[in-house]
């Protein structure tokens, strides 16, 4: 009899390329990874990794071995969906990652009314960029991830999941209180402040290789602007932090943003710079009551926070 836990390593193995990556994505030792391997070949009799070079690789029986494993956790998903459908209830454990701004802006009140109405289903939530999230949700890791992207540049989602759009978030351009156009503020109504205006301006950004990141140096070139990354921060507050300081300008969303710096003036912009939120999930667990109960408290938090606006 295989061990279930065994092929959930081997498929993790075959989707990271690496033990390493493997031991990440289970988030276990690098030493735990290869125990189980170990012993997923003395069950089967015959070796299923190879040496290659300071990595290892799947054998020919690795290989098939690994695209059977893929096939057995989507049909125990598809399980769990049924067993959890036929009971008509959401129950039992939800893992749920999201990005930070949802994590503080969205994903609070959800959580909220999921647990009053629904007081059997224990929800676990983990703080993730979309990208980590979207491929732990691929790999069984989690449930339910929350994700984004922006009108002008769409974030691939891989063809196992289902994904539903939650909220549009509209962002404004923060600038230091002595900025040259800090004045343009404006009022309800105003057209707003063109991003080619800041071709002279430092940028705070996202991390380097981050989706957003990405997508910023993508929309400021095409405005013709050869975008000067000058500092690089995480969180939205710490990018404020050093807005305040005269260090730069940076994009701060409207979602879970808080108090802004009393030194920071916020410029709303005329492109129509916005950000699509969204939920997805593995298409074989769209069945899950728990699922479906979280993504419409999802829907029902997103439709508050636009009423709200």
């Amino acid at each position: 009899m295989l061990n279930l836990e065994r092929l959930r390593t081997l498929d993790a193995l075959a989707r990271h390329g690496s033990v390493s990556g493997a031991a990440d994505g289970l988030h276990v030792t690098t030493s735990a990874v290869s125990q189980q391997l170990a012993k997923l070949e003395r069950e089967v009799g015959q070796p299923l990794l190879a040496r290659n070079g300071r990595g290892v690789r799947l054998t020919d029986a690795g290989r098939l071995l690994a695209d059977h494993a893929a096939r057995i956790i989507s049909q125990v998903e598809l399980a769990q969906a049924d067993v959890e459908a036929q009971r008509g209830c959401a129950v039992g454990e939800l893992r749920i990652g999201a990005f930070p701004t949802a994590m503080r802006g969205l994903l609070p009140q959800a959580l909220a009314a999921l647990r009053a109405g629904h007081p059997e289903l224990r929800v676990r939530v983990r703080e993730q960029e979309p990208e980590e999230s979207m491929a732990a949700v691929v790999r069984g890791d989690l449930d339910l991830a929350l994700a984004i992207d922006w009108n002008n540049k769409r974030m691939p989602v891989p063809a196992e999941l289902t994904r539903t759009h939650l909220l549009d978030d509209t962002v404004d351009i923060a600038v230091p209180a002595g900025h040259r156009l800090a004045d343009r503020t404006g009022s309800p109504g105003a057209a707003g402040i063109s991003l080619a205006e800041f071709g002279d301006d430092d940028w705070i950004s996202w991390n380097e290789g981050q989706f957003c990141h990405e997508w910023l140096v993508f929309t400021l070139r095409g405005t013709g602007i050869e975008p000067r990354i000058a500092h690089i921060a995480e969180e939205h507050h710490t990018q404020l932090a050093f807005v305040e300081a005269g260090l730069g300008v940076c994009v701060a969303p409207k979602l879970g943003r808080g108090p802004v710096p009393p030194g920071v003036r916020l410029l709303p912009v005329c492109d129509s710079v916005r950000r699509h939120v969204y939920a997805v999930w593995r298409a074989d667990a769209d069945r899950r009551p728990s699922i479906r109960a979280a993504v419409d408290s999802l829907r029902q938090a997103a439709t508050d926070l636009h009423r709200g606006r």
